[in-house]
């Protein structure tokens, strides 16, 4: 899944830069017995982000050391990746609640 960035990397990535390495950690039909059937259809994939350990190029197996200090190994996807992840839209019934329990906690009413 190479994004816009890692399409424009010609040759090899540095050792150190930011990258995302991609590995399939179990095929379909690897799945425990148990996972629905829509699932096994599909590999258990990973990705994670960290720093080349050695230079690669992109579509090369290579190993990364995580922010956390773990040493993976897998193919060497994006270079300088995005993080793409969101927690969606808000919740609107969640958004006073702050409000609410620091009002509680001070002994006030919390519909005031």
């Amino acid at each position: 899944m190479a994004d816009e960035t890692s399409e424009r990397v010609v040759g090899r990535v540095a050792r150190g830069t930011w990258v995302e390495l991609h590995r399939v950690v179990l095929a379909p039909g690897e799945r425990a017995p148990q996972v629905p059937e829509e699932t096994q259809r599909v590999p258990l994939e990973l990705r994670v982000k960290g720093l080349l350990t050695s230079d690669a190029a992109p579509g090369e197996e290579a190993e990364i050391e995580t922010a956390a200090g773990r040493r993976l190994r897998g193919t060497l996807d994006r270079v300088l990746p995005a993080y793409e992840h969101g927690f969606g839209p808000p919740v609107p019934e969640l958004l006073e609640v702050g409000a609410e329990l620091r009002a509680i906690l001070r002994g006030e009413d919390p519909e005031r």
